[in-house]
């Protein structure tokens, strides 16, 4: 199980290079033609691009670190840097969509709007093409993997080619004698990166301060108890490290078995959660009932 773990992780770094690519040459080209035919949505969709290059090199470095093997300090491993560049990540998009909203504020009520030029609204609908394949790609990766950090990565993605959809809107519609729209489309793809950061800061430090879904939990009691010679459930808790779950269990067993069966229940509990629900590691006390 932890061999293919770490097997995982290096998977997945794929997801994160695609990611940077694809960013680093989508931004470019964004904020150069944004410039050039002063359009204020594209050169935000080109700034929301640059924040995803620093979040997917967050998320390729917090992989790497999370495949160092455990040591003196890090008993445990280091499963959770994942998330801890995740957290780094969601202050930096928050900062950058900030900004961008406020620009586009300013230049509304500075009078500068313009109508941009046509080429920008067809280089915003070319990289919304790009990205949903990025999206895709990133998707299938985090599926066969089971990696919570990739697929937030590809949902990252698809939100992005929904951006460059809306930036397109937005440009299209200046040409139609709507020229506020475009600073318009640009407030509302600050907003949008704002709200990006936000859900991955909310999701980064629940992880960190050991919350987990209840519904999960809530399942594999239900697998427990269907274990055979298993009473009851007296505790269950489950956090987790990176994209691992780790689970503590106090269960009930008759208080007539001897130590050996007793034994062979606990580890039937273990095994039933990992092969069932993809449990990274299982601790399980007995009680006698």
């Amino acid at each position: 199980m932890e061999e293919q773990a770490y097997l995982d992780l290096k998977r997945g770094e794929r997801g994160a290079i695609v990611s940077i690519i694809a960013y680093i040459c989508l931004s470019s080209l964004k904020l150069i033609v944004g410039y050039m035919a002063n359009s204020e949505a594209l050169k935000a969709d080109g700034l929301n691009n640059a924040t995803d290059i620093i979040a997917s090199i967050a998320v390729l470095i917090g992989l790497k670190l999370s495949q160092r093997p455990a040591d003196d300090d890090h008993p445990y491993g280091h499963w959770k840097a994942e998330t801890i560049a995740s957290l780094v990540a969601s202050f930096i998009m928050l900062v950058v969509g900030l900004q961008v909203t406020y620009e586009a504020i300013t230049s509304i009520f500075a009078g500068r709007i313009v109508s941009p030029d046509l080429l920008s609204a067809w280089t915003g609908l070319g990289c919304a093409i790009v990205m949903y394949f990025v999206y895709r790609y990133n998707k299938k990766l985090a599926d066969n993997i089971n990696s919570q950090s990739v697929m937030a990565a590809a949902k990252d993605n698809l939100s992005d080619a929904w951006v460059s959809v809306g930036t397109f809107i937005g440009i299209m519609g200046t040409q139609f004698g709507l020229p506020w729209l475009d600073p318009l489309t640009a407030i509302i793809v600050g907003l949008l990166i704002c709200k990006t950061g936000w859900e991955i800061f909310r999701e980064a430090s629940h992880h960190l301060t050991d919350g987990f879904d209840e519904k999960l939990i809530e399942l594999y009691k239900e697998t427990i108890n269907h274990c055979y010679g298993v009473k009851g459930v007296k505790d269950i808790k489950a956090r987790n490290y990176g994209n691992n779950v780790v689970v503590d269990i106090v269960i009930l067993v008759n208080s007539n078995l001897d130590i050996r069966a007793a034994h062979n229940i606990a580890t039937e509990v273990e095994h039933k959660l990992m092969n069932e629900h993809n449990v990274y590691d299982v601790h399980v006390h007995v009680e006698p009932n």
